[in-house]
């Protein structure tokens, strides 16, 4: 029996692996366990440990580690907390590979435990960028050096951890697992999507915005947030909002929900069932705000996808997808040209550089056929040539 821990700390990392754990732990021969810790454990951000025990996972160990705060300093105590919590757990289990998913504090968390502990790692969605100077990049990056193997998205992220020196041998471009959920998946009628999930009766043509905080954004994000609910609701375009993620500043983006919880126009939500989710997300107009939602799955439906700001900037999208600067007028032009007729036709055989909706059957192999533990000393030099090693 192989033993498999996957680490995560969010709703979001969840939704990007759920299609690869879910063929894990229908494998007789894998024992897959849950690492479960930050924003899962909260009520603010929906308590989303709910919705793992609901999919049948079994968890190692739940971590109550968020420090529910708005400052940098708390998402640093946050990763300490959960790394403190998790190294007795797993150094008990003795995982035979841990596996982790992006770019946010648990997977370092992860890096560290495997470094340590001595076990082989797998870092999904590594070798991705963003134009933005946000933390996410060299964390991620200094996660791929740690990491045993990679599962990159696309050839392009591929490429640039061949420049940071990570060998060939180490690396398989399998697309983005996020999408099987997308691609494979038959929404909801709406009078049901209304019944089971309280989405607002007699709202039609709606939105959907995902708005998380930036750092490049620091101070102005709760104000740009507010300017996209003002521009739909002043175009007469209904919208189902979303909660941002517990990056800094994401209380001023909750009081600006709070000013218009009782607005009409808008249906705001702490988590959805993904089930409901990925129903209400097919039936939308278009998708808005700075989600890599926007970015990674919108082309899978396909709807227009709005990426407002500088979050996301300088990363490989599709056709369905307009970058918009965060002022008001910006915004209303980019609204408008998602909802133009020569647009919808533009997008309609739009291709996802994503992926294909198959995903978690490369993943799934890949972890079935790499030996990681012969792969697991990092010996190579990145003076040398690949199997070069330094004496």
């Amino acid at each position: 029996m192989r033993k498999i821990l996957a680490i995560t700390g969010i709703r979001s990392d969840y939704d990007l692996m759920s299609g690869l754990y879910r063929k894990l732990h229908e494998d007789a021969e894998i024992d897959l366990r849950l690492l479960v810790g930050g924003a899962h454990m909260s009520r603010t951000y929906g308590h989303t440990i709910d919705q793992i025990r609901d999919d049948g996972f079994t968890i190692l160990h739940a971590i109550e580690s968020l420090i529910d705060s708005d400052s940098p300093a708390s998402r640093l105590k946050t990763a300490s907390i959960m790394l403190q919590g998790a190294v007795d757990s797993v150094a008990n289990w003795r995982p035979d590979t841990i596996i982790y998913a992006g770019d946010r504090e648990e997977v370092w968390i992860g890096a560290m435990l495997g470094t340590y502990l001595e076990i082989p790692t797998v870092h999904f969605y590594g070798g991705d960028h963003t134009g933005t100077g946000h933390v996410d990049n060299p964390v991620r990056h200094a996660v791929s050096k740690l990491s045993t193997a990679h599962a990159v998205t696309i050839e392009e992220h591929r490429q640039r951890l061949l420049c940071m020196g990570e060998p060939d041998s180490r690396i398989r471009v399998i697309g983005n697992i996020s999408l099987d959920n997308f691609v494979h998946h038959h929404p909801l009628p709406r009078q049901e999507l209304e019944r089971q999930a309280g989405f607002p009766a007699g709202m039609k043509n709606y939105a959907l915005v995902l708005f998380h905080p930036d750092p490049s954004e620091k101070g102005i994000a709760a104000g740009i947030f507010e300017r996209i609910l003002q521009t739909l609701k002043g175009l007469g375009v209904a919208a189902c909002v979303g909660y941002p993620n517990t990056d800094p500043s994401n209380r001023d983006i909750i009081e600006v929900i709070d000013r218009y919880r009782n607005d009409e126009n808008f249906f705001f939500y702490r988590n959805l069932e993904r089930e409901h989710f990925i129903s209400m997300y097919k039936q939308a107009d278009f998708i808005i705000g700075n989600s890599s939602s926007g970015i990674l799955e919108a082309a899978s439906i396909p709807i227009p996808a709005i990426n407002v700001g500088l979050r996301q900037r300088g990363r490989l999208a599709g056709e369905n997808v307009i970058f918009c600067d965060s002022d008001a007028q910006s915004i209303t032009e980019a609204v408008m040209r998602a909802r133009s007729q020569p647009f919808s036709e533009l997008i309609r055989a739009t291709r996802n550089p994503y992926g294909d909706g198959n995903s978690a059957d490369r993943a799934y192999r890949m972890l079935k056929e790499l030996d990681l533990e012969v792969m697991r000393l990092k010996t190579e030099d990145a003076l040398k040539p690949e199997g070069g090693m330094t004496p």
